[in-house]
């Protein structure tokens, strides 16, 4: 029995192209209007009339907005950072104007310069990192916005089938490439499945704030690819470690203040299970 679509919502996710974009469209569309912006050309996009060819560095998103008309507006967005802060600066504005929301796919590398512990939605952003500081000045800009229409969902590293890191796992492996693993990083971790699950409930329970969506236990990010290479039956891996600092260094996102129900939570091990041969 098809879903009936809920029509209260138009959903535009920004990047629906890329590995979590498309996760989010694909967990959305049944049950949602949504529509999706893809960068280059692409015969399986150009045929779908709810996606719109979008250059971050090109175009302006103003045009697409207006057509799309969403309601809730999902940025995992990808590409230059300055064009992206000018993009973003445009969708806040016809968010307050037309009173839509925005969710916005962050990092855990805005908490990148505090090594010694794991972060916590209410601490305090700083990062050493390019990628970071970028992050953190679209965050930046979205908390000046009413709080009811913005959610910040800061994510650790993600996992999935069919995830970049998995695929570059597989490519290296075959290649006979070294693996680099980093022995004194902690961190957690997430999926692509239990992500967009996540946002289905932000969405649907129409949830605002800051959002820490990663696992609720800690790795070391060593032991973790280990073990993500043996579940996936790879067997001799060349691993390569790299020491950034002699101390355990911390990069992870944890839940304190906007936890989700206990269903949408998970743990490494979880993670794993997806990944199962």
């Amino acid at each position: 029995m098809k879903q009936e679509i809920d029509k209260k919502h138009r959903i535009l996710v920004l990047g629906a192209s890329g590995f979590i974009g498309e996760a989010i469209y694909r967990e959305l569309c049944s049950y949602f209007r949504t529509y999706g912006t893809y960068r280059t050309d692409n015969y399986s996009f150009d045929k779908n009339q709810h996606y719109f060819q979008y250059n971050v560095e090109e175009d302006d998103i103003f045009e697409i907005l207006e057509i799309v008309k969403p309601t809730v507006i999902i940025s995992a967005l990808r590409g230059n950072f300055s064009a992206q802060i000018i993009a973003h600066a445009h969708t806040c504005e016809y968010v307050i104007v037309n009173n839509a929301k925005l969710l916005y796919l962050s990092s855990a590398n805005v908490f990148d310069a505090y090594s010694k512990f794991p972060s916590y939605e209410l601490d305090k952003t700083l990062s050493h990192s390019m990628y970071g500081h970028f992050k953190i000045k679209i965050e930046n800009m979205l908390l000046r916005m009413p709080k009811k229409q913005i959610a910040i969902i800061r994510l650790p590293m993600v996992f999935g089938a069919q995830s970049p890191r998995i695929k570059e796992i597989k490519a290296f492996v075959k290649e006979g490439l070294p693996i680099e693993v980093f022995p004194n990083l902690v961190m957690n971790v997430t999926t692509d499945t239990k992500l967009t699950q996540q946002i289905h409930y932000i969405i649907n329970r129409n949830k605002s704030g800051v959002f820490h969506l990663g696992s609720s236990d800690l790795v070391l990010h060593n032991d973790f690819i280990k073990e993500i290479i043996e579940t996936l039956g790879i067997s001799k891996p060349i691993l390569k470690n790299v020491y950034t600092t002699n101390e355990e260094r911390y990069l992870a996102v944890l839940a304190k203040e906007n936890k989700l129900p206990k269903h949408l939570q998970l743990e490494s091990e979880d993670v794993l299970k997806e990944l199962e041969v």
